[in-house]
């Protein structure tokens, strides 16, 4: 490993025909962290950090093993890597030395019976088990269950299986292998496994600007925020009591980053509670989470309780807000109902436009559907392309990539990101408004198609979560140039921005372009294909509704096959 001192200005993916890839890999995220956020951990974990560069390189290869496996405790016995220079207990002796494993002196019975074989565990258990009325022969289920009323929480391994005193192992210092990959991450769902044997190699990645100011963690507590936030996660996940983990949710925080994501945790805490019979509890932390999904959620949970009052006063007043079509339809909703109950006038609500609908038969071909009216419908003066949520997303993106890679605080943790860690989340447009009022200037001024023909060039097969490369082809581009008028690029740019979580799909399937067409706004159409017993879904349905608003020129077509009959 190369010294964390070194400030290299790119760190690479290491090649995947090396047997130690991963330990480069592994090398990189440590690498990044002492460089980036070296002021964030303690100087014990920085000189830890630094040691594990001192290691010889079987040390570090397996160390890493280690840390890529669940849990903390491994066997000895068990460790086969061949692709180690030197032999695993050569390695594992060096780690020891150095403090970065221990050998386990007492076992939780469930690890006993994770690290164990059920051949290796009744001899030694032989004679409690008849001592307790068993039979030695026990399901190792069944065996387990006897023996964790017995013995307690932890068994002392010496006593029990003498000849294995020394075989399981325990990793010293996973907490801060946890805070690094936290750090890197930017989150606790990805894995060591997932990045480094994969993820870094994987593609090619936008070079963002990485400075202080664009961490999302700015001082070590945030980080033990975080860290907190996603213990109280996981005790949700495993049932625990909505109660419980209430007490333990830290108090609102000034950094936006870590405030989006405790909106989160309220959201799942609200959901668990309300699932365990706590109501109360629900709504209080519904009401306290400004997540996107919190307020119906809140006032449905309102209407079972049948508190019409308290829910309608906060639907009528969210009612006069700017909301996403999915937010507006279960408002209208839940409006409708309350409405009634409370003795208020229900409010208008935009009644949903009729579709525009036609049908095609057409012989079974094998084909999807989609693909045979793509063929049916083409003409050389009139081509049509299967595009469905690829186009008008890859086009945005050409246009605005500046503002989407722009470094903002937690949007980029790592060089190795395929879109800011922040899309989905409320604040990603107003954090970055200025720069996207700038890039839809360019749709007034007429200078967007050279920009996004120039992005297009020089960022061919740079990951970017609106840009599908493999489908946007020269010719399509230029089509949806020529035919599609920029107003029309703005509002649904401008709708895309306004929920990316749900605004980035439900676009029609197919675009047909009518390039001799002399009025712009006629020289497209866009065509959802619903094959016989499919139907519209929400997000379709809204997106239709949109361009039925906008003047925008989309059909649905329904298709019967021929041998069906009438």
């Amino acid at each position: 490993m190369s010294s964390p001192d070194r400030q290299d200005p790119r760190p690479q993916a290491a090649d995947l025909a090396n047997p130690l890839y991963y330990l480069e890999n592994m090398e990189t995220v440590v690498t990044w962290v002492h460089q980036h956020h070296g002021d964030l951990l303690t100087p014990e974990e920085n000189r830890r950090l630094a040691g594990f560069g001192h290691l010889s390189v079987s040390a570090r290869a397996l160390l890493t093993r280690m840390v890529m496996r669940t849990g903390d405790l491994f066997r000895s016995d068990k460790l086969n890597y061949p692709e180690l220079p030197e032999p695993e207990c050569e390695a594992l002796a060096e780690l020891v030395a150095s403090d970065w494993v221990d050998a386990a002196e007492h076992l939780r019975v469930d690890d006993l019976f994770r690290l164990f074989t059920l051949a290796e565990l009744r001899p030694a258990f032989a004679g409690v088990l008849a001592e307790l009325g068993h039979p030695r022969a026990l399901p190792k289920a069944r065996m387990k269950a006897v023996l964790s009323e017995y013995l307690g929480d932890t068994v002392p391994l010496v006593d029990w299986l003498p000849g294995h005193r020394d075989t399981v192992m325990h990793l010293a210092h996973m907490p801060l292998f946890d805070r690094i990959r936290l750090m890197f991450f930017g989150n606790l769902r990805q894995s060591w496994p997932d990045f480094v044997l994969v993820e870094l190699g994987y593609q090619q990645y936008e070079q963002v600007t990485f400075t202080p100011e664009s961490r999302a963690f700015q001082h070590r507590d945030e980080v033990d925020c975080y860290l907190i936030m996603h213990q109280c996660r996981e005790q949700l996940d495993e049932g625990i009591s909505a109660a419980d983990v209430w007490s333990q949710v830290p108090e609102p925080v000034g950094n936006a980053w870590l405030a989006s994501r405790r909106d989160r945790l309220l959201l799942e805490l609200g959901r668990q509670a309300e699932r365990q019979g706590e109501r109360e509890l629900a709504l209080k932390a519904l009401a306290e989470s400004t997540h996107r999904e919190s307020r119906l959620k809140q006032l449905r949970l309102l209407e079972r309780m049948k508190r019409f009052d308290e829910a309608w006063a906060i639907a009528r007043d969210w009612h006069t807000t700017e909301l996403s079509d999915a937010e507006a339809q279960g408002l209208g909703r839940i409006l409708r109902r309350v409405a009634r109950k409370v003795g208020e006038p229900v409010p208008e609500l935009p009644a949903e436009p009729a579709t525009d609908d036609f049908l095609l038969t057409l012989p079974r071909t094998g084909l999807p559907v989609e693909m045979g009216v793509q063929q049916h419908l083409w003409q050389d003066h009139q081509p049509v392309f299967y595009v469905e949520n690829t186009l008008i997303n890859a086009l945005f993106g050409l246009l605005c990539w500046n503002a989407i890679f722009a470094p903002v605080p937690g949007a980029f943790f790592h060089p190795f990101h395929v879109g800011p860690a922040d899309l989905t989340r409320e604040d990603f447009v107003p954090r970055r408004r200025e720069l996207l009022e700038q890039c839809f200037a360019r749709l007034d001024d007429g200078d967007y198609g050279d920009i996004i023909r120039a992005t297009y060039r020089r960022k061919q097969g740079l990951a970017n979560p609106f840009v599908n490369w493999l489908v946007i082809t020269d010719e399509l581009l230029e089509l949806a140039l020529a035919c599609i008028p920029p107003e029309h690029l703005e509002v649904m740019f401008r709708r895309l921005l306004h929920n990316l979580k749900e605004h980035r799909s439900g676009f029609p399937d197919l675009i047909r372009f009518l390039p001799e067409e002399p009025d712009l706004a006629r020289r497209y159409e866009m065509i959802e294909v619903k094959g016989p017993g499919d139907r519209l879904q929400d997000h379709q349905r809204r997106w239709l509704a949109f361009f039925h608003r906008q003047g925008i020129a989309a059909r649905v077509c329904y298709v019967r096959w021929q041998d069906d009959g009438p």
